[in-house]
Formats: C-alpha cells, sequence, structure tokens
C-alpha cells in the first residue's frame, strides 16, 4: 500500500490558497481606511471625494489641506498638550507599572493575592462605569480643566500591570534565590536582573501607553474646558464645522493625529525585539 509523501504539518495547495485569501480579507478591513483617509488628505478641492467609483490614487495630490489644517485649529498646540499627556502617561507606567509587576512578582508579603485579585477585577469593568468617580477625585484633587487631570488616571494602567508581573515571572526563581543569598536587596534585584530581562515588555508598555494617551478622546472632553488646553483629538472636531465640513480637511487632520503613533512604533519595535534577545536567561 503506497504511503503518501504528505506529513502532518505539510499544508496543501488548497489550504494555503485559503489562508493568503484569508489574510487579504484582513489586509483590506485594517489597511484599507487607512489608505482611503490618506488618499482623501491628499485630493484637491476640485476632486469628488464621494464618486461612485472610488479612486485611491489623487489626480492632483497636494498637501494643502494640511497646511490649511494649521490655520483652522491650533493643530501645534494641540499636538503640545496630546504630547505632555502621553510623557505623562508613559512615564507614570513605564515607573509605576514596572514597580507594581515586580512587587507583584518576585516580593512576598501579605496580602499579595488580594492586591492580585484586585487588578484583576479591575479589567472587567468597562472604562464608562468608573468615569464619573475618576471626574468627581479629579476634581476634587483640583486638577480639572488641566493637562494632569487628563493624564492622571492613565498613569498605571491594570493592564500594563500585570504584563509587566507576567515578564518578571518568567525571570528564573533560583536567579533571583542566588541574589537574595548574595545579599541583594529588592531594589539591586530590580535594576540589575530583573530590567535587563523585561526591556521586551517593557518597550510593549511604552506604545499601549502612548497610543492610550495620544488616542483618548472621552476622557479630555469631559475634564478640560479651555479650548487651549484641548489634546489633539479633542481639537480636531472644530475641523467638522456646524453647517459644512470638508472631508479632505478632517482626513488630512486624522494623519497628523496618526503620524506620531506611526513614529513611536516605528523607533520602539527595534528595541522590542533587541530587548526580548538580550534580556532572554542563557542556560
Amino acid at each position: 500500500m503506497a504511503r503518501s509523501g504528505r506529513g502532518f504539518n505539510t499544508v496543501s495547495p488548497a489550504e494555503k490558497v485559503l489562508r493568503y485569501a484569508l489574510l487579504l480579507v484582513v489586509l483590506v478591513i485594517t489597511v484599507g481606511p487607512f489608505l482611503w483617509q490618506l488618499s482623501t488628505s491628499l485630493k484637491s478641492i476640485t476632486e469628488d471625494v464621494y464618486t461612485q467609483t472610488p479612486s485611491f490614487i489623487p489626480q492632483h495630490p497636494t498637501l494643502s489641506n494640511f497646511t490649511e489644517v494649521a490655520k483652522t485649529i491650533p493643530v501645534w498646540t494641540y499636538a503640545g498638550n496630546s504630547l505632555i499627556v502621553a510623557v505623562l502617561v508613559v512615564g507614570g507606567n513605564a515607573i509605576g507599572a514596572t514597580l507594581a509587576g515586580f512587587a507583584l512578582a518576585k516580593l512576598r508579603f501579605r496580602g499579595s493575592k488580594l492586591v492580585l485579585g484586585l487588578f484583576l477585577a479591575t479589567l472587567i469593568l468597562p472604562s464608562e462605569v468608573t468615569i464619573i468617580s475618576q471626574f468627581v477625585i479629579v476634581r476634587g484633587l483640583g486638577f480639572a480643566d488641566s493637562l494632569i487631570g487628563v493624564a492622571l488616571p492613565g498613569a498605571i494602567q491594570m493592564l500594563n500591570v500585570l504584563l509587566m508581573r507576567t515578564a518578571f515571572l518568567a525571570i528564573p526563581a533560583d536567579v533571583d534565590a542566588a541574589a537574595i543569598i548574595d545579599g541583594a536587596t529588592a531594589w539591586q534585584r530590580l535594576i540589575r536582573i530583573g530590567l535587563p530581562n523585561v526591556k521586551g515588555m517593557l518597550s510593549v508598555v511604552v506604545i499601549f501607553s502612548f497610543i492610550f494617551a495620544w488616542d483618548d478622546f472621552l476622557w479630555p472632553l469631559i475634564v478640560l474646558t479651555d479650548p487651549d488646553k484641548y489634546t489633539l483629538t479633542v481639537g480636531l472636531q472644530y475641523l467638522n464645522g456646524t453647517f459644512t465640513s470638508n472631508p479632505r480637511l478632517i482626513a488630512a487632520g486624522t494623519m497628523i493625529a496618526f503620524l506620531p503613533i506611526v513614529a513611536i512604533f516605528a523607533l520602539l519595535q527595534r528595541f522590542f525585539f533587541k530587548g526580548v534577545d538580550a534580556g532572554a536567561i542563557k542556560g
């Protein structure tokens, strides 16, 4: 009886076609809207963006829409406000989530499991459930209508704490025990053993925190009342007028808001992969 030369891990041609077809569908769904916004932002005023046959390639590409956005709203002021909030949120998560994750993973103290359970419980609550209490607390602290008030609730995110805890747990317990026998303190174990081995996860935390702070719309809209303190996502609403709106300007504004995220990811992705490789425990 002849045996088939195909192994368990061999992929049939039909399955390959199906996989690539699914990947193509996902690509169109995820990248398609971005390409459409980019195309619209580059179209001139003479081009109709509501044609029955959409065209991704502008007939007369122009950058005037981006300059018009800067004339319509103080886009650089709004971008500066968003950058301040993002720096505060990223700094708070990079420091706070690292310390909390290390404490939950490597330190033994009474009530550690209860604290971990509370962290997990907060993840199942939608942000809309706690948004009123957050506003009351921020207003009580005197941070209403300020960029600090915008950054404060996201300064330490529970998901980032759990990610850092998972990264610290991946460090072999024998390495930590050897450091304790050698007389290393908790700070020394964190700085000399912990941090070099969690650089990859720390990069992930930085990227997630920046995207969260930069893209947030609802919370800054609630906290801020002074238009001069608006973040970029909130300030872009002025591009949509009450009676008229130019979709080219709106698309250009979204591209301006999107580019910093691309820049941060492009800057940190090599640190992410390098951190994962350099932080691996060599046996």
